[in-house]
């Protein structure tokens, strides 16, 4: 019973993982960093952004992505 709750938690887990990971914008600036786009408020400011909020989520996705795939291979 616990290990098909596991599973189905590490399935949820995995395509959440998919979607914040396609949900973040590349990491190249393109032409934005020529122009010096990179040192505006916006790339200051990143943490507070959508974006720094994605790599926040997908870090603790991540964690608990593997986490969860070593408590099944053990059960």
């Amino acid at each position: 019973m616990l290990k098909t709750i596991l599973s189905v938690i590490f399935v949820i887990i995995c395509v959440f993982l998919v979607a914040v990971v396609l949900l973040q914008e590349g990491k190249s600036a393109g032409l934005g960093s020529i122009s010096g786009m990179a040192d505006s408020y916006w790339g200051k400011n990143k943490a507070r952004s959508m974006e720094g909020n994605l790599e926040k989520l997908t870090r603790f996705a991540a964690v608990g992505f593997l986490v969860l795939a070593i408590v099944l291979n053990l059960l």
